[in-house]
């Protein structure tokens, strides 16, 4: 069971409740009792959203080979005096057989019979208004701006109703800001007047809701740590508590730059660069970074991690390669079959650009990940002569492996990014570093844990023993207790200490 709201005329819980491979939307009795199946749909659902009056429910599905982020619908139902679905049906986003995948995001109704929803049918997932009564659509603002996330778990919220305004957080060349969405826009011949940012001084935002004139969010900034945003949207008041204090000084910490370079095929590519301490020189070592997902984005908030590099005269930068989100579906269909060729070129031209420009030492060039960017990073390792040193933190080798052995969700996903399985088996050991390990010649070190189920030690173990076969120096930590991605704030520590300690002495730094 995930997901889900309470129907509190109904005295039930409404949600996702997964069985034998597929999911259903049900009701279960607060009281207790067997789930009542209300909706079966082909494959995956959930963001389930009943109007106030307790008459319609909205939800999104998807079905496989397609993530929810490639081609989604809305669909929506009323609902009977007994309290089953009537007529469900799909009224908006893809649906199978279109040409056009189009993504929506957060289904939210501000009205009995008004819905709004991000879809990105313009290009960019933006706000379109549903009034159910009538069946008509309106695009609330068009714009060159993202209001909605990839769908990797439930309860992702970029947009919120206060019961009277509409508020919505839009992410515009990587960088998110907050403000109200005029339902009536001052100037309708300009449909950039229907956004009102409200200037508050946090620009990383994700989880919003809003409720009779306040707003909570979890917030950050590039110097600021995450943490609770609530602002009282009447006044303007503005409180925020990190989960933390920052241990810097304001003045050492490295705030980003915004770097486009020119990526795979020539494309407009965007990175963000930290600069070292005491500033970024030829002589500089660079770190790059190549993000996880690989759906992901590389975003502006304040990472200690970083900071912990450029604190020791290390440039960072952290990339949003083709397939990145944040910057419209063209810019993540780049990635579209191309997983391991795209993210690779554009994690190596970032690097040559900053070189290009006097910010970086070709000699001193590495690049890190973990799972999807740690492929990325044995990929560039294997296919480019750009990078002096690698470290990998669980990242994926074989991607065979990874497509014959994944949980429900992914399990189609390598499809989209590399071919259909098994069809296309000869480019998944064409682009496998497992494959190619004889084509690595600097030093890598590896990061495992052993309780890792997506990506199994023995990838990490194999990959690691081609190497040293090889030559190569290398050097593997294994974690007990540990699974995909480190929870343990001392295993963190480690990690960053001995990642930055190999590279040095590899660099004779």
């Amino acid at each position: 069971f995930a997901d889900g709201l309470i129907d509190p005329e109904r005295q039930r819980w409404i949600g996702v409740m997964e069985t034998k491979g597929c999911d259903q939307l049900v009701a279960v009795p607060l009281a207790g009792g067997e789930p009542r199946q209300l909706h079966q749909p082909a494959d995956f659902c959930g963001y389930a959203v009943m109007s106030p009056d307790g008459r319609q429910l909205a939800w999104v599905e998807w079905q496989q080979p397609c993530m929810p982020w490639d081609r989604s619908s809305l669909w929506l139902a009323t609902i009977a005096a007994d309290g089953g679905l009537v007529a469900p049906q799909r009224v908006a986003g893809s649906q199978p057989g279109d040409d056009q995948g189009v993504s929506v995001f957060q289904p939210l109704w501000i009205g009995d019979e008004q819905l709004v929803v991000a879809s990105d049918v313009s290009g960019f997932w933006n706000l379109q208004l549903l009034d159910t009564a009538t069946g008509t659509w309106r695009a609330l603002l068009p714009m060159a701006a993202e209001f909605a996330m990839p769908q990797w778990v439930y309860g992702m919220r970029t947009s919120a109703w206060d019961g009277e305004q509409l508020l919505a957080s839009a992410c515009r060349e990587g960088c998110w800001e907050l403000g109200r969405v005029l339902l009536e826009p001052p100037d309708p011949a300009q449909p950039g007047s229907a956004w009102q940012p409200l200037g508050i001084p946090l620009d990383d935002l994700a989880g919003l809701s809003a409720e009779k004139g306040r707003l909570v969010a979890v917030a950050s900034n590039p110097t600021t740590p995450e943490g609770l945003l609530c602002l009282n949207l009447t006044s303007g008041s503005m409180q925020h508590r990190p989960v933390a204090p920052c241990p810097l000084p304001l003045q050492a910490i490295s705030v980003p730059e915004s770097l486009w370079f020119s990526g795979h095929g020539g494309q407009r590519t965007h990175a963000w660069f930290y600069p070292p301490a005491g500033g970024a020189n030829p002589e500089s070592p660079l770190l790059v970074k190549g993000h996880s997902g690989p759906t992901a984005m590389a975003r502006r908030g304040l990472s200690l991690a970083i900071q912990f590099w450029t604190s020791r005269g290390w440039g960072v930068v952290d990339v949003n390669y083709g397939g990145s989100t944040g910057f419209g579906r063209a810019y993540r269909e780049r990635l579209d079959g191309l997983w391991g060729v795209v993210d690779v070129d554009d994690c190596a031209a970032a690097a040559t650009a900053l070189v290009a420009a006097g910010k970086a030492s070709g000699q001193r060039l590495a690049i890190e990940g973990g799972s999807a960017g740690g492929f990325t990073t044995l990929a560039a390792l294997c296919f480019t002569r750009v990078f002096r040193a690698g470290a990998s933190r669980y990242g994926v080798a074989d991607l065979s492996a990874l497509a014959a052995d994944t949980h429900r969700f992914e399990a189609r996903y390598l499809d989209g990014l590399v071919g259909p399985w098994p069809v296309a088996k000869a480019t998944y050991e064409a682009r496998s570093p497992l494959q190619h390990a004889q084509q690595i010649h600097c030093p890598v070190i590896f990061f495992q844990g052993l309780d890792d189920v997506v990506v199994p030690p023995d990838q990490t173990e194999r990959i690691a023993a081609a190497l040293a076969a090889n030559g190569v120096p290398v050097e593997v930590h294994r974690f007990a207790g540990e699974g995909h991605g480190f929870r343990s704030s001392a295993v963190q520590i480690e990690v960053l200490e001995c990642t930055e300690a190999f590279f040095r002495r590899h660099f004779g730094l």
